[in-house]
């Protein structure tokens, strides 16, 4: 999916803390990546909208390998 700022969604959580484990995956190996949706004013109802790690149109195809790598060796 790719929104009018030129990002892609790579992966979606319910959970911020592996929403942001991804996101440093990812930054861990040269791409920046940012999470989107986190953010509320109602803590405790994060987990009613998913949490998406977003990367740079040019960087989606790498970022999904390397997501596709780590969940294969797990």
């Amino acid at each position: 999916m790719t929104d009018s700022q030129g990002f892609k969604t790579v992966a979606t959580f319910n959970d911020k803390v592996q929403a942001d484990i991804c996101a440093a995956l990812l930054g861990d190996h040269g791409i920046p990546a940012g999470v989107f949706g986190a953010d509320s004013s109602y803590p405790s109802l994060g987990y009613a909208s998913s949490i998406q790690v977003k990367v740079n149109e040019e960087d989606y195809s790498e970022a999904i390998n390397i997501i596709a790598a780590v969940d294969s060796a797990e």
